[in-house]
């Protein structure tokens, strides 16, 4: 009778080299990444994953272009403004903002007070390429994606920059751009201690 090798036992997952002190808020324009590295970061430290304009569609029982449609950019910014505050005042996790949400003075004290922000940064060119035909995206309705992100830049990169951690991801990999944060943000919560 011959024994039959045991299984070897699966690996420990990797723990966190460090621990986040309170959410991580990313933000940055549309196509930056924050959805796909924030998933990844939550995954990474055991936390949940938090897409703020999900959370907006299902308060308002509607899609973002229908929210958009039936209200307009001002009376979605004011449900993404009291979505996030609640959003806000839950145990740490990990959210992604919308591209627009710091356009909120409001917004952004909560963010400031609350939450490690993390603005994720690439060249324009790099953002038009991942977001040209996007239809979920209403502000590219019927408009030049390259001109939407410069307008943006324009008026959202001033706002961008009260946060606490800036990573230009380049047009990297989402690992590398993951390692990249990763990185950054460990720098940040020692810097805190």
């Amino acid at each position: 009778m011959t024994a039959t090798p045991s299984a070897a036992p699966a690996p420990e997952p990797e723990r966190p080299s460090f621990i986040l002190p309170k959410t991580v808020a990313l933000v940055g324009l549309m196509g930056v990444g924050k959805t796909t590295i924030g998933k990844r970061l939550a995954e990474h430290f055991a936390l949940p994953f938090v897409d703020a304009d999900e959370e907006i569609e299902k308060a308002a029982g509607q899609s973002i272009a229908d929210i958009f449609a039936h209200y307009g950019e001002k009376g979605f910014r004011e449900g993404e403004e009291r979505v996030i505050s609640r959003l806000l005042d839950s145990p740490a996790h990990i959210l992604a903002t919308g591209g627009g949400a710091l356009t909120s003075a409001k917004t952004r004290d909560n963010l400031k007070a609350k939450a490690i922000t993390v603005w994720l940064k690439t060249d324009l060119k790099v953002l038009a390429r991942r977001v040209a035909n996007k239809p979920h995206r209403p502000l590219l309705k019927d408009r030049s994606p390259m001109d939407v992100l410069r307008e943006h830049a324009k008026n959202r990169y001033p706002l961008y920059q009260i946060a606490d951690v800036v990573v230009d991801t380049g047009d990297q990999s989402h690992s590398k751009s993951m390692d990249m944060v990763l990185n950054a943000l460990k720098a940040h919560v020692e810097s805190l201690a």
